[in-house]
């Protein structure tokens, strides 16, 4: 009788772990004490202030201003969120919330406003200066992203920016300033936000900021869809590379820190039963994901790449390699939403502009009429909870469980002129529950995940979308610029003080 009952022990074991995973009632104690919890944001979109304080051009600021009809509403980030003058104030929304971290970003033109070409911001530094330490006073971590999509402007102008191996070098130098000003409090940094996605939207689709690409992946006045993004993407690793090379040799053993990247990953589920579905369906996460982190870890670009894309992939020197040999401390994942993936190797098909033509896959949000998950207001952007537990066990199976932080992750809702409807936002509530449940899966199976940065800590300008759509846990009077609590900044607050079931998407 004993014996039977003991050996119900894990059997029960499980059960208990499976109604914890399903049950409303997830709170903070789910996850190790040293988890970070934190907000995140970067500089364009928020900050405002566009040519204060000496401050130099942006190519988001040149390209809001001169390309009419790229961004929805016709709209730019000169004021944003005005968060350059109320840095202060947004600060004590986080510290209301319990978050113990920021991940932010820090504009390289208020820094370098001519990059390597001209002096050093001091005005710039000292904004930063007094951010960090504003939040170390609040007991909140800085996690500084070095590059969140803008460039100075000049860098463009002088030799096209990332298309020219000399960026490499400038961003070095971005880099080496921002170590020194500010390493000694920040122990997160992150080198680039997202570089697969400036490789694709800047020079593949051709949407965002320098508007390069050719037919038929865009329509710009100039750029070639078929070599750009290859040459701009090798730039940006060996970016990456050259910056963890001197935050190795100058700054990590004294200052403690660490250093990572951080990429936008959609998972992707095969559209059809079949092998070629199934094959397509990794064949788009090595074009998304192992583009960048394979030559960061293993000094190739990844073998699926190799094969189509061939000579087009520009070649890693010996001295390239030394410094990739740095790899990083930690990865960062940006995920937000799953498609699926159908074959165009085999069978040709039209193709799917968040991916490269050479990836050979048609994605798709539906399957016979019906959605992979619920719509949000971002297109592709479905709501599938347990894509995020796949997505990490990728990472982790492929990069030797180097550790991970869950850099972004948000639901986006249309802006309403009704501020009832953006402040009710039940479904941002049952997406954050679904997706950190599939989260603490993840780390119960061995995943070794460290941190959570929900996009976004309030409304702001989102790209080419504007502020038609919105991410932030507060809501942003356009006019007054009054920060107001969503329900779901409410849920996060309870959720972090571990008062579970206190507060739920349907009550």
């Amino acid at each position: 009788m004993k014996k039977s009952c003991f050996a119900l022990v894990p059997f029960l074991s499980a059960i208990l772990l499976l109604i914890i995973d399903r049950c409303s009632c997830l709170d903070r104690s789910h996850f190790p004490p040293s988890f970070l919890f934190g907000t995140a944001t970067s500089s364009y979109q928020i900050e405002g202030a566009y040519l204060e304080d000496k401050k130099g051009l942006s190519n988001w600021d040149v390209f809001t201003h001169l390309y009419s009809g790229k961004i929805a509403d016709g709209s730019n980030g000169d004021v944003a969120d005005d968060h350059y003058h109320l840095f202060l104030d947004d600060i004590e929304l986080m510290h209301s919330l319990g978050v113990n971290s920021y991940r932010f970003s820090i504009s390289w033109a208020r820094i370098l406003p001519q990059g390597r070409f001209g002096e050093v911001n001091q005005e710039g530094i000292a904004f930063y200066n007094k951010l960090i330490d504003a939040l170390l006073i609040k007991g909140i971590e800085p996690v500084v992203t070095l590059q969140h999509f803008d460039v100075p402007q000049e860098l463009e102008d002088r030799y096209g920016a990332w298309l020219n191996s000399q960026i490499q070098d400038d961003f070095g130098y971005f880099a080496d300033i921002c170590f020194e000003a500010f390493g000694d409090r920040v122990k997160y940094w992150i080198t680039l936000n997202e570089a697969n996605m400036v490789a694709q939207y800047c020079y593949y689709s051709g949407i965002w900021p320098p508007n390069r690409c050719s037919y038929p992946a865009g329509k710009c006045k100039a750029g070639n869809s078929d070599l750009e993004p290859y040459i701009a993407a090798h730039n940006m690793i060996l970016a990456h590379a050259i910056a963890t090379d001197i935050y190795r040799k100058k700054y990590q053993e004294k200052q403690g820190g660490k250093i990572g990247i951080v990429l936008h990953i959609y998972w992707y589920e095969p559209l059809r039963d079949i092998p070629a579905d199934r094959v397509a369906a990794q064949r788009a996460l090595a074009f998304i994901a192992a583009w960048f982190m394979d030559p960061i870890m293993f000094g190739e670009y990844p073998p699926e790449m190799q094969q189509i894309v061939g000579l087009r992939l520009p070649a890693f020197s010996a001295e390239d390699k030394r410094k990739l040999a740095n790899k990083l401390d930690f990865i960062g994942i940006n995920h937000y939403s799953t498609l699926y993936a159908k074959d165009c190797l085999l069978t040709p098909c039209n193709y799917h502009d968040d991916l490269l033509k050479d990836t050979f896959i048609y994605g798709t949000g539906e399957k016979d009429g019906i959605l992979i998950g619920d719509p949000t207001a971002m297109p592709t952007f479905y709501v599938v909870p347990n894509s995020m537990e796949k997505t990490i066990m990728y990472f982790k199976d492929r990069y030797n469980n180097t550790p991970m932080y869950i850099t972004e992750n948000g639901y986006a809702q249309p802006s309403s002129k009704k501020i009832e409807d953006m402040l009710n936002d039940t479904s941002r509530v049952e997406y954050m529950e679904g997706y950190l449940t599939s989260l603490i899966s993840a780390i119960r199976n061995g995943a070794d995940v460290r941190g959570y940065f929900h996009w976004s800590l309030i409304d702001n300008f989102e790209w080419t979308y504007g502020y038609t759509i919105s991410f932030g846990l507060y809501h942003v009077d356009r006019t007054t610029m009054q920060r107001t609590p969503k329900r779901s900044a409410k849920w996060f607050q309870q959720f972090l003080k571990n008062k579970s079931g206190v507060l739920h998407a349907q009550e």
